[in-house]
């Protein structure tokens, strides 16, 4: 099933709208203040438009048949599971993003709390310190992992 979605994903990745295009022109590389963001992410049964991971946000640009009442009624459904998983989620029309780019964006960045990225490699996740992606010890964290690290440079030179 993952390989279904990974698959899926690339496919969108490739035929993706001049909306999508543009708002990825805007959000890829950590252009917004070093968020990173991914596109096309498979999550759960779905495949998410663009995915902070470290900010738990999904951004979903919705096309002119999402404003169809099965669409909607789709769209809400979607919405509830990226909720009860605990992503936040902005919807924008296509319109939004081909004509007022820069309000998007700010929107977004409005969102993810008007505050920088954390260190590449370094997230908060289930309230638990991590460091490039694997758990501290128990009974760590990462202020003492930083001053073993230095205590370790300044007695070797």
């Amino acid at each position: 099933m993952r390989k279904e979605r990974t698959g899926l994903a690339r496919s969108l990745r490739r035929r993706e709208t001049s909306a999508e295009t543009k708002l990825w022109s805007r959000l890829r590389n950590r252009q917004v203040d070093g968020w990173k963001f991914r596109r096309q992410e498979p999550f759960g049964a779905y495949v998410l438009d663009f995915l902070c991971i470290d900010a738990s946000l999904a951004v979903e640009v919705d096309g002119g048949t999402h404003s169809e009442p099965i669409e909607l009624e789709r769209d809400a459904v979607r919405t509830s599971f990226l909720q009860d998983s605990g992503l936040r989620v902005l919807r924008f029309k296509n319109g939004d993003v081909l004509n007022n780019i820069d309000g998007v964006v700010e929107s977004i960045y409005q969102a993810l709390g008007q505050r920088p990225a954390p260190a590449p490699g370094e997230t908060q996740r289930s309230g638990a310190p991590y460091r490039r992606g694997r758990p501290l010890p128990e009974g760590r964290d990462v202020s003492e992992q930083v001053d073993e690290q230095s205590h370790a440079q300044t007695t070797h030179h």
